[in-house]
């Protein structure tokens, strides 16, 4: 029976559970997204289980991308974090079994022997050699975890390593829309330095005739000197945006952690590249699970939990069990007989009385990581929160920006028709012609930026939503 107790007794102190239950801090955000932007929550695609794949239509783009997660130097150093975390668990979880090690030794010693008569003690000054083998079994030291220490230390241990693989998983996504971003910066100043040198052509085409006009005498030098502006304005234009486009490469270029290949795929039009079928916005909970970031700040608060678990057990006094079984013997030919076993075991406890509030300190700092911990953790969904709040009201007005810049462009190339014919006429001056040239070649750019802006809006609503996070395959 008092076996029986002590086995019970030793049970309940397993199970004794230091650290604080878990429980997920009330997401500080609205219960919805706004409804003028997100719509029905569940209509249309959920990002999370949209592989990125199947989101980019350019096949350009998606060989930039796979080369990106390939050789990207950020994204390896994440993943060698993971295997980092990996081992400090299984450090940490080994603590948790005892070590059980092997041991074999043999030994010679020569000693001085006293003279204590005749016959067969040696005389004084006579040496003795003494030959003694042995071979054990050991567990040292291992901590019988009553308190729950060493459970939780795994825990939290645990923690930072699941921590460490969905913070690479949230690395990957900004990846992706990084990649994707630069591309598309790059493809766009691409489209800009086409309408621009077609403009360039086109001006310097104008001067030339310009400039034949003023030679005969038809327009004054002021014409011409408002042809020429025209001319060296394209020109610093096209210079500025060839500067724009090789910075976007170069980016490009570290981002897909090398230079491209020669044989990709060409790339599609600024307006092709996403697949163009709306997103389900759902509703703010669901990004606690899809997004990677929020569940990466979830188990750094895990850890904290399981650390205060750990600092509280260091209050409760250590019991630590050391044990050896083996054999000893002065002769090696008898060593593993019945007459030449050993062994020993026994508990060493340890409580600190006094220690100057150092385990009060480690137990404070604890908390305080913990109410860290938490406060990065609602950081973090706020931060989702605004983020797809932002991209969804992006997806709306950019729309209405692009519609309304594509009515501007007609408007502004029929009105440089129109100055130009009364300028023939004779009706108007050149400032006319030059003021609606240049109108209509900023409403032309706007245009192209403003299609851009809207493309990498649903990219950042594609990442915000925590695209390809549930894919599978």
């Amino acid at each position: 029976m008092r076996e029986l107790t002590v086995v019970l007794l030793s049970a309940l102190l397993c199970a004794c559970q230091l650290a604080p239950s878990h429980e997920r801090p009330t997401p500080p955000i609205a219960q919805e997204f706004p409804g003028e932007y997100g719509g029905e929550p569940d209509s249309g695609r959920p990002a999370p289980t949209l592989g990125w794949r199947d989101f980019f239509a350019d096949p350009h783009l998606e060989a930039l991308i796979a080369l990106a997660l390939e050789r990207n130097r950020d994204l390896a150093v994440a993943v060698a974090r993971i295997e980092e975390a990996r081992a400090a668990y299984r450090i940490q979880r080994a603590d948790r079994l005892p070590t059980l090690s092997a041991s074999a030794s043999a030994m010679r010693s020569r000693t001085n022997a006293a003279a204590l008569g005749a016959g067969d003690i040696p005389a004084l000054g006579s040496r003795a050699t003494t030959d003694i083998y042995t071979a054990a079994a050991s567990i040292s030291a291992f901590e019988l975890d009553f308190w729950g220490r060493v459970r939780n230390l795994s825990a939290a241990a645990r923690a930072r390593y699941l921590s460490s693989i969905t913070s690479a998983r949230a690395f990957q996504l900004s990846l992706i829309r990084d990649v994707a971003l630069a591309y598309l910066s790059s493809l766009e100043a691409a489209e800009r330095i086409r309408l621009a040198q077609a403009t360039l052509r086109s001006r310097a085409e104008e001067m030339r005739l310009a400039q034949q006009r003023f030679d005969a005498g038809v327009i004054s030098e002021l014409d011409l000197r408002q042809a020429e502006t025209l001319l060296t304005q394209a020109e610093a234009d096209l210079a500025g945006l060839r500067l724009t486009k090789a910075q976007s490469d170069h980016f490009l270029t570290v981002l897909i952690g090398g230079p491209t290949d020669a044989d990709l795929p060409a790339p599609l039009p600024l307006g092709k590249q996403v697949d163009t079928t709306p997103l389900a916005a759902g509703l703010p909970s669901g990004l606690l699970a899809s997004r990677p970031d929020v569940l990466a700040a979830e188990t750094e608060l895990l850890a904290a939990r399981a650390d205060i678990g750990a600092a509280r057990a260091a209050f409760f006094p250590t019991i630590v069990l050391t044990s050896r079984y083996g054999y000893a013997s002065t002769d090696l030919d008898e060593l593993f007989g019945d007459d030449e076993r050993t062994w020993s075991y026994g508990p060493a406890l340890d409580l600190p009385i006094f220690d100057f509030g150092r385990r009060r300190a480690n137990l404070d700092a604890a908390a305080a990581r913990e109410t860290v911990a938490i406060a990065q953790y609602e950081r973090t969904v706020q931060t989702a929160f605004q983020e797809v709040a932002d991209a969804l009201a992006g997806r709306r007005h950019l729309a209405e920006q692009v519609d309304a810049q594509e009515r501007n462009v007609v408007a502004q190339r029929r009105l440089s028709e129109l100055a130009r014919q009364r300028y023939l006429e004779g009706v108007v001056s050149y400032l006319e012609v030059l003021d609606a040239e240049r109108n209509l070649f900023a409403a032309e750019q706007a245009l192209l930026q403003l299609r851009s802006a809207q493309t990498a809006n649903l990219v950042s609503l594609y990442v915000a939503l925590g695209g390809g996070v549930l894919e599978t395959g």
